[in-house]
């Protein structure tokens, strides 16, 4: 029996630096949103229902962290905030 490699766990929200991997299908971590890059095959196997029950942990957890928190309607998009500066060099 293979030994399945366990991730450090991956706490929602809590930082700007974890990543949570299924398959290909990467969790990058933000304190505002959260990254889905990659694609991941849930084959009909027993690997298959391995990964689809990481993916399910996976959603419940950033689920639960949602529901439990009093939110805004939308976070501000990236960029929003800037403002634009004299040039220091000019």
């Amino acid at each position: 029996m293979a030994r399945r490699k366990i991730e450090p766990t991956f706490r929602p929200y809590a930082d700007e630096t974890a990543v949570r991997t299924i398959g290909a299908l990467s969790f990058e971590n933000g304190t505002n949103r959260i990254a889905l890059h990659g694609s991941l095959d849930i084959t009909r196997d027993q690997a298959g229902l391995r990964q689809a029950r990481d993916l399910k942990s996976a959603i419940d957890a950033i689920v639960a962290v949602l529901a439990a928190e009093d939110l805004p309607e939308a976070v501000a998009q990236e960029g929003e905030a800037s403002r634009t500066v004299k040039n220091p060099f000019a």
